[in-house]
């Protein structure tokens, strides 16, 4: 048997022998084109030996995309479900305002993009961060986040939706091995955004019989030299609590202790109900630099048409090269959609104040509606929320006894009752169910009507409960 280097050899003999006997090999111009083969022949055979030359298909995918991950997906896909033919399928799991027609974009909304599209102004590119016209019109619409003082256009970024927004921030504040502080329960893109660039994302508590406000000491706990930012998302998806003055400053206060800037995630700063009011975050400090995400998608009722814009808050310029990476974001997809951009100043400006309130006179009236009927029902908590488009709903899972954990009631639930809520587990906080209050509310009463017989069905009532109810006499039961 030849040796490695004996094969080598003859591999590279044969080669040489072909040429040599080649019509190619006489003397001609072609000599200089069969030496330049011969070199690169060479060359690949010692890339191969040198295991540096591919000899075969191997296409992997990137770190960044095999360890992006969806939490929601990958737990709603991997759920047995199979509704109940019987009953037509309720899905209060959608965070799409417009999924069910009852709520729609505003005639003026949808007229100012028609003139936008009309002008034939507005297709081709704009600078990466939006058009000048289209960034004043945010300024002055967010004038309530700084009111000691004047929005710039020039800190205002435009991006594709405040998913993009979010995602910018992150990029821009936080890089490898660094940390993020984030809520639990909260929305679970941060994660998303974060994890495949190895950014840490470290979870602060949100206490429900304290209408989710922060931990704090738990907060200050999780912060280190390598925690780049804060995030507070207020309205909170998926808790609906709107935070007042008084929580606001108590982390702003941490977040000067510890030199960190914060992420606004205030998406829903409009929507908001009757009793309570929205702080933007930034209009409390002048010394913790703020990043404000919002955007049209929800109290404009236009999720798909990917608008989003992040303002930047800082006063003392503590952000530095961030900012300057921050801006170089937005080049990554040479800016957002100019369509809708041309229409921005009529949208902020035209759509009536009349609205938005019916908006959320529905969200409002749905909370109390789907609140007064789970109160009442057992094994359900649920936390009445102040604000965004959401409810979140305790589930004492020790007392339904054919199931695991909520992941295993919301597919059951699914299976029998045909009402389909996403389980805490989706924004990392087990032991409870999200529902949606977009939904109309003769379905919403509906769903709620099958919750509650669901929960009867399965709930196990303790002796003494059983006793109270008189299902059971003292006298049976064996202590």
């Amino acid at each position: 048997m030849l040796s490695t280097a004996t094969s080598k050899d003859h591999k590279f003999e044969s080669r040489r022998s072909s040429h040599a006997n080649s019509p190619a090999a006489a003397p001609s111009s072609g000599v200089a084109v069969i030496n330049e083969s011969l070199v690169q022949e060479l060359h690949l055979q010692k890339l191969e030996d040198d295991g540096q030359h591919r000899t075969e298909w191997r296409i992997k995918g990137s770190s960044l995309s095999l360890n992006t991950h969806n939490r929601i997906r990958n737990i709603v896909e991997a759920l047995q479900i199979k509704p109940n033919p019987q009953k037509p399928m309720i899905p209060l799991s959608i965070g799409d305002p417009t999924t069910f027609g009852n709520l729609k974009a505003a005639d003026e909304t949808m007229k100012a993009v028609l003139r936008s599209l009309e002008s034939g102004k507005f297709n081709g590119y704009a600078h990466t961060q939006g058009h000048e016209a289209s960034r004043q019109a945010v300024a002055k619409y967010s004038a309530h986040q700084r009111p000691a003082g004047t929005i710039d256009p020039s800190d205002v970024l435009l991006c594709s939706g405040c998913s993009s927004a979010l995602e910018y921030c992150i990029l821009a504040l936080a890089e490898r091995g660094q940390n993020i502080l984030v809520p639990r329960p909260g929305f679970c893109l941060y994660h998303t955004l974060a994890e495949g660039l190895d950014i840490e994302v470290r979870y602060y508590e949100l206490l429900p019989e304290k209408q989710w406000r922060a931990d704090l000491r738990q907060l200050e706990s999780l912060i280190d030299a390598n925690t780049a930012a804060l995030l507070i998302n207020n309205p909170s998806n998926p808790c609906g609590s709107v935070y007042d003055e008084e929580h606001l400053l108590e982390l702003i206060a941490i977040c000067e202790r510890h030199y960190l800037p914060i992420i606004a995630d205030e998406i829903y700063e409009h929507f908001v109900f009757p009793g309570s009011r929205h702080v933007a975050v930034s209009s409390l400090t002048r010394e913790v630099p703020v990043l404000s995400c919002g955007g049209l998608t929800k109290r404009f009722l236009v999720p798909g048409w990917r608008m989003g814009w992040i303002i930047v808050h800082d006063h003392h310029k503590r952000l530095g090269t961030a900012l300057n990476g921050l801006k170089n974001m937005c080049g990554r997809i040479l800016g957002t959609n100019t369509i809708i951009q041309g229409a921005l100043p009529d949208i902020l400006t035209k759509t009536p104040q009349s609205y938005f309130d019916s908006v959320i006179e529905v969200l409002h009236t749905n909370a109390q509606l789907a609140y007064k009927m789970l109160k009442t029902v057992p094994g359900l908590n649920p936390v009445m929320p102040n604000g965004a488009m959401y409810m979140m709903i305790g589930v004492c899972i020790e007392r339904f006894l054919a199931f695991k954990d909520d992941t295993h009631f919301v597919q059951e639930l699914v299976n029998e009752q045909s009402v389909f809520c996403l389980p805490g587990s989706c924004f990392s906080y087990p032991g409870y169910i999200r529902i949606v209050l977009t939904v109309p509310a003769a379905m919403l009463e509906e769903a709620c009507v099958r919750i509650a017989e669901f929960c009867d069905t399965h709930y196990k009532k303790d002796n003494r409960t059983r006793i109270e109810d008189g299902l059971l006499e003292d006298g049976h039961i064996h202590y």
